[in-house]
């Protein structure tokens, strides 16, 4: 999904975010064309940049590649008014992980009791797997601290799926695993979420078959077919994916028998599932390392509770406001296992900052600290920086190294190799005065320091980037604007009025619906 601005700038743009998600659908230009009643030459234009397209068509295709490929900045949208330029200071308590909350929200449904999850982060993205959850008979409350109560009924109703709510998070995807141990066959609709370019499915499909689940692509959704069997070797995963690993562990709590899962990723959110399932009966070796051997249960039917630790990808956030604004904030609970790796590359550009002692998070498992940062001058990374599975710099948390970097002596490259988009989305801090040069959909250089200097500008339709634009703002002398700020709703819980705690000015404004 791509804002839409009536710029010829952006036709390229659309193009390959066209040309991308049809592929994905396994659909052909000739396909294409003929859904929409055009001509095949028409569609090769538009996926090049060659053509102006109307609203209705983009709403048309939209429609065919069931994704949004266009948002409008329309009535009732959210937007912020950014006074940048200003020092930050204080203390502020980091949330606990979105990432974790969706995969530990879709294993639910392997639990037949009701499960408890403790200070739940209240995003959107949450607020669309409820919305999924409750439209499929699941009763939640909310109650507390952001505490959050989930009740199965007796037998889902899948056909009552809320499929505008399912596609718009990618995290609808994890629902495989838990499902295929209580359905033959069940309909998914595509996964959604952030537009950062093809993040295919396969990894999920190639790894599940493993349990008997096989899985047809159709125009819209995904049909499966379950007949559950017993892995007959180690499951090898093809990408040491998050979801991917999240999903093979949902389906293997089930298998009454022993799964090993080689390549596994052992990052922050994984950790906090195995936890979970530990807490539901599931015998599980190895947490924290890339194999894991799983005793999985037939049957779970257990009242449970489970507290998710803290998000290292909002403590980064937090150290990347310090630094654009040059202040000392101390930041609260951040999961220090998961952040070691990328304060190594702050502390080699010139980052000051001073770390707690360790105390255990409420999980009784993830190692936490406060950090405290300094006013620093930073020099640019003498090598490359790039993200890697972790324990490597967290995919995640690479785009705030472009303000970063913006804000250092030097050139430093940032080379983005997971996601064929969001380095393009990155380019927009240039109309805050950045030089950002985009070497190829997956590099760019960063230039600093630079100059901050104020702007408006639409809200990227990805997480990461669209905050790293907030956070140049937070920086630039004077009045900007940052349009329909959905983006960042998706991960972020209050994040303008918690910033504001520590002394930013934004306000949240809110267009009239006519």
């Amino acid at each position: 999904m791509i804002d839409f601005m009536d710029s010829l700038s952006q036709s390229s743009k659309i193009g390959t975010l066209i040309q991308e998600t049809r592929q994905s659908r396994g659909m052909t230009q000739a396909d294409l064309a003929k859904a929409l009643g055009t001509s095949q030459s028409a569609i090769n234009r538009i996926e090049k940049g060659g053509q102006n397209i109307s609203l209705d068509m983009l709403g048309r295709i939209s429609d065919v590649l069931s994704s949004q490929i266009v948002q409008l900045n329309a009535n009732g949208s959210i937007n912020f008014r950014i006074e940048g330029g200003q020092k930050l200071s204080g203390h502020i308590v980091t949330k606990t992980s979105k990432n974790a909350a969706v995969a530990l929200l879709c294993a639910t449904l392997l639990n037949r009791g009701t499960t408890t999850l403790r200070h739940v982060a209240r995003i959107e993205e949450v607020n669309r797997i409820i919305e999924v959850l409750n439209s499929i008979g699941v009763k939640t409350r909310w109650f507390g601290d952001n505490d959050l109560e989930i009740t199965p009924p007796a037998k889902l109703k899948l056909e009552n799926m809320d499929v505008a709510a399912a596609r718009r998070t990618r995290s609808i995807i994890m629902f495989l695993g838990p499902l295929m141990h209580r359905y033959k066959e069940f309909e998914l609709p595509y996964a959604g979420g952030c537009s950062l370019g093809e993040r295919t499915v396969e990894p999920h499909l190639n790894g599940l078959h493993n349990f008997g689940l096989t899985v047809d692509t159709v125009t819209g959704h995904y049909t499966a077919t379950s007949k559950p069997v017993k892995p007959e070797k180690a499951i090898v995963l093809s990408e040491r994916g998050d979801t991917v690993t999240e999903n093979i562990l949902m389906a293997a709590a089930m298998n009454d028998g022993v799964t090993v899962i080689r390549n596994a990723s052992p990052n922050y959110m994984v950790q906090d599932l195995c936890f979970f399932l530990q807490k539901l009966g599931v015998k599980i070796e190895g947490i924290g390392s890339t194999t894991l051997t799983v005793t999985g249960i037939r049957d779970i039917n257990k009242n449970v509770e489970y507290a998710p630790s803290e998000d290292p990808i909002e403590v980064m956030s937090f150290i990347a406001a310090a630094i654009v604004t040059k202040s000392e904030i101390t930041i609260e609970r951040a999961p220090i296992e998961f952040l070691e790796i990328d304060l190594k590359f702050l502390e080699n550009m010139g980052f000051e900052y001073e770390l707690s002692d360790e105390y255990p998070a409420l999980n009784g498992h993830t190692r936490l600290v406060d950090i405290t940062t300094k006013p620093s001058e930073l020099h640019a990374s003498e090598d490359k920086i790039h993200s890697m599975p972790f324990p490597g710099l967290n995919i995640d948390n690479l785009p705030f190294f472009a303000v970063i970097a913006a804000c250092a002596k030097g050139r430093t490259m940032i080379h983005d190799w997971v996601y064929e988009n969001r380095a393009i989305y990155l380019t927009e801090l240039t109309r805050l005065n950045a030089n950002v040069q985009l070497i190829d959909p997956h590099r760019l250089y960063v230039t600093g320091p630079t100059k901050w200097r104020a702007a408006e500008i639409i809200t990227p339709p990805a997480l990461r980037p669209a905050v790293v634009i907030m956070l140049g703002m937070l920086a630039a002398p004077g009045v900007s604007f940052l349009r329909n700020i959905y983006s960042i709703n998706r991960g972020y819980e209050d994040l303008a009025e918690r910033l504001n705690t520590l002394g930013a000015k934004i306000s949240v404004i809110r267009d009239i619906t006519e």
